[in-house]
C-alpha cells in the first residue's frame, strides 16, 4: 500500500520557521517528481514547490520563493520542505504529493499519490 505521511506542521509566530517531512512507503519514489501543495480554508489547493528525481531541478511558487526550500533524501524515500520567514498568509494544510513523472509538473491533477496533510498555522 502506497502511503505518503507528512509531519512537522504546527503553530509558529510570523517570522519563524518550520520543517515539514513527508515519508513515503509502499513504492520507491526515487524516480518521481515530488512536490508540496497547500490549501487554506475556503481556497483552492495551490502549488508550493516541486523537485525532480535527482534534486537538481526545483520549482517554487512566487509566493514562497526565497523563503521555502524543498529537498529530498531518496535513500530514505523522504521529501522535506524548509519554511523560513513564515507569514500569516502561509497558514494552510500542507500536502506532499508524488507525480509518477520524471519532469517537473506543478498542476495538482498531474500528481498521483497524496498525503493526508499537515496543518501549518502562522500567527501574527
Amino acid at each position: 500500500q502506497v502511503q505518503l505521511v507528512e509531519s512537522g506542521g504546527g503553530l509558529v509566530q510570523a517570522g519563524g520557521s518550520l520543517r515539514l517531512s513527508c515519508a513515503a512507503s509502499g513504492r520507491n519514489f526515487s524516480s518521481d517528481v515530488m512536490g508540496w501543495f497547500r490549501q487554506a480554508p475556503g481556497k483552492e489547493r495551490d502549488f508550493v514547490a516541486a523537485m525532480n528525481w535527482s534534486g537538481r531541478t526545483t520549482y517554487y511558487a512566487d509566493s514562497v520563493k526565497g523563503r521555502f526550500t524543498i529537498s529530498r533524501d531518496n535513500a530514505k524515500n523522504t521529501l522535506y520542505l524548509q519554511m523560513n520567514s513564515l507569514k500569516p498568509e502561509d497558514t494552510a494544510v500542507y500536502y506532499c504529493a508524488a507525480s509518477g513523472k520524471r519532469s517537473i509538473v506543478i498542476r495538482d491533477h498531474e500528481y498521483v499519490y497524496w498525503g493526508q496533510g499537515t496543518q501549518v498555522t502562522v500567527s501574527s
